[in-house]
């Protein structure tokens, strides 16, 4: 039986492990990078051991260090979370190798199932239906040009190994080919440490459906029904919800009969998850199989009121599965939500940077939070950039998203860049609402599609300017009542005049534009005039003010919405580096240098890529031209706005 468990992973997974292993009486031991010294999953464990530097090739993806800690701490078990080695049949043969319990599938089952190229053939033997595509084994440029052709654009290229969103590209023609297998190639084997791709044929219209399974090492098997997963960025899923909406029992059957086949076909053990394609016709096919616990497991944890990880640890025992297929029941619905550390309004750039001030919602039986920070922590820029899963359930579908955006509306986070109003533009987005919305529709939005709207903008704008109007008055105030003759009529701050009120107006910088506002105050109310429009501050709102440095940032008006107090000679002696298109858009380590001082581009090259937060980032010529100096190299981190090169002027 596992006494002491070491999980081998960082964030939010950590601390939600640690919670389950805590429970039922483990011990839990965390292992961390430099960086993560004063993480949240740190503090939790039991006990901590630092494992290597900032790198993840040499810290959470070091086998010899995790297996180290594991040996220093005494522990018997190590759980893998998800990405990082959770997928990694090597780590899993070397677990064993060392005498520890691995709490995950066999690594002959990863193997299998982890090479997407020969999981397609595994699944084709076992009747489950696959996509048309190449699987091969040859990675040549001519190779994979000829066999994209072959399947018929659009294609979508995808990393062999890992998930996630890594590696993968969509390609619309030929001539955008050769850039988008290098690119991938490049991303898989950094996220991966190997960069082999498969082209599957891409397929439009179609909805994210997966079924979470278990198998123990009895023979048994059992499907937890099915989450849909549509609504996705850059093939990143953004929100979860169990059960998928619109599924009939017949086809939650096929389904769930096809994914206990797929597991079945590689002689799997513990949890598992198959992912299906599911076009319009109601017809599926196999992408994948995900060797691991899902980001996504808390919403099938709500319907079936099971806890995953125990189950998990409950296999790595050697125990049966708790229930038999006909003892699981599915009740309500649930939704989950992606808190990620990123700028919408920029492109979805990775934003890292503490946290200075934090408040979540109640935490509830209809809300919970999984998260791996808290006040004063640091999202860095070396990981992923998730800050948290909110997930609510209700009875209905309906119940379930009403209480998450309640719960995303309490939400104060100040410090880093965040999603939160993108993810509440989701939520009430009517092909989500009418549960119709499929893996195209996220990234078919425009910018202003998830912007904030001008009316939610003014509203911030005109509560903003109330309150530093009364700070303003109250501050004048005191310093009336401090001075020599306090009752003098020059010391009045009422503004009285002759024949009417009095209006105060303030100057609001907001997303780069400059705003005054003016406040009209009459006997009974106040109205606010920006840019020749009235506003009025809707008395049913409650907003929240918080101020960080020189910003204010209101929430509570459907996203967080940070304004502050235009200073023009701070404006003037500011260096914004906004509309550089050399500048580095975020914090992360250059990967690919493309030119040198001298060298002619045009436009649209691709100058320099940077990576960060498991994200690439291509710096592209703006314009046919010289470069005039290139001031990186490959393997260098640069901070936010870095000039990475000059051209020469036209």
């Amino acid at each position: 039986m596992i006494k002491k468990l070491l999980i081998a992973n960082r964030g939010e997974i950590a601390c939600r492990i640690m919670r389950s292993g805590n429970r039922l009486g483990i011990a839990t031991v965390a292992v961390y990078s430099e960086p993560d010294a004063n993480a949240l999953h740190v503090r939790t464990a039991d006990e901590a051991r630092l494992i290597g530097p900032a790198s993840a090739v040499e810290s959470y993806l070091n086998i010899d260090a995790v297996l180290s800690a594991a040996k220093a701490t005494g522990a018997d078990a190590v759980h893998p979370g998800y990405g990082f080695l959770a997928e990694n049949a090597d780590f899993a043969d070397a677990v064993r190798a060392a005498g520890l319990t691995f709490v995950g599938p066999p690594a002959k089952a990863i193997r299998d199932m982890g090479a997407k190229d020969n999981a397609k053939a595994l699944m084709a033997k076992a009747n489950v239906p696959i996509i048309p595509g190449y699987y091969g084994a040859n990675q040549s440029l001519e190779i994979l040009t000829k066999e994209a052709a072959d399947v018929g654009y659009p294609v979508l290229l995808k990393a062999a190994l890992g998930g996630g969103g890594k590696g993968m590209r969509i390609v619309h023609s030929e001539t955008e080919l050769s850039a988008a297998i290098y690119s991938a190639k490049r991303e898989a084997a950094s996220s991966f440490g190997d960069d082999r791709l498969l082209i599957e044929r891409y397929l439009i219209q179609t909805r994210h459906i997966e079924v979470q399974i278990f198998a123990d090492t009895h023979g048994n098997a059992v499907h937890l029904f099915e989450r849909d997963c549509s609504l996705q960025r850059r093939h990143q899923k953004v929100v979860e919800e169990a059960p998928a909406p619109g599924m009939t029992t017949e086809l939650r059957e096929q389904m769930g009969a096809a994914a206990i086949a797929a597991a079945t076909a590689v002689a799997y053990e513990g949890a598992g998850t198959i992912e299906f394609l599911l076009a319009p016709d109601n017809s599926f096919y196999f992408m994948e199989m995900n060797t691991r616990l899902q980001v996504e497991h808390p919403v099938s944890e709500y319907i079936t009121g099971l806890d995953f990880v125990e189950w998990q640890i409950r296999v790595a025992n050697g125990e049966p599965l708790p229930l038999k297929q006909s003892q699981i029941k599915l009740k309500g619905h649930a939704v989950e939500v992606r808190l990620y550390a990123e700028d919408p309004e920029n492109n979805f750039m990775p934003a890292p940077g503490t946290i200075e001030h934090l408040k979540w919602p109640t935490e509830n039986k209809y809300c919970r939070i999984d998260s791996g920070v808290e006040e004063g922590d640091v999202v860095s820029p070396h990981y992923d950039p998730m800050i948290a899963k909110i997930i609510c359930c209700g009875e209905t579908r309906e119940q379930a998203i009403a209480t998450l955006v309640d719960a995303l509306t309490e939400i104060e986070i100040v410090g880093p860049g965040q999603n939160l109003g993108f993810l509440l533009k989701l939520l009430n987005a009517k092909p989500f609402v009418d549960g119709a919305a499929n893996t195209s529709y996220v990234d078919g939005l425009s910018e202003n599609d998830y912007a904030l709207p001008n009316s939610q903008k003014r509203q911030a704008l005109a509560i903003v300017a109330q309150n530093v109007i009364a700070v303003g008055a109250y501050e004048s105030m005191e310093r009336v009542m401090g001075s020599a003759d306090p009752y003098s009529p020059w010391a009045e701050c009422d503004g009285w005049r002759l024949g009417e009120h009095q209006n105060t107006s303030v100057r609001l910088a907001l997303a780069g534009e400059v705003f005054q506002v003016t406040e009209h105050a009459s006997a009974t109310d106040l109205l606010y005039e920006i840019e020749g429009d009235k506003v009025v501050i809707d008395e049913t709102a409650t907003p929240r003010l918080i101020e960080n440095g020189s910003e204010i940032i209101v929430f509570g008006l459907g996203g967080p919405v940070s304004i502050s107090v235009f200073d023009p000679l701070d404006a003037a002696g500011s260096n914004d580096t906004q509309g550089n298109p050399f500048a580095a858009p975020m914090p992360g380590k250059i990967t690919v240098v493309n030119v040198a001082d001298g060298d002619q581009v045009e436009v649209g090259d691709v100058l320099v890529v940077l990576e960060a937060m498991k994200m690439e980032h291509s710096i592209r010529a703006p314009r046919d031209g010289l470069i005039a100096t290139v001031h990186v190299s490959i393997g260098d981190q640069v901070d936010d706005g870095t000039d990475v090169l000059e051209m020469e002027p036209e």
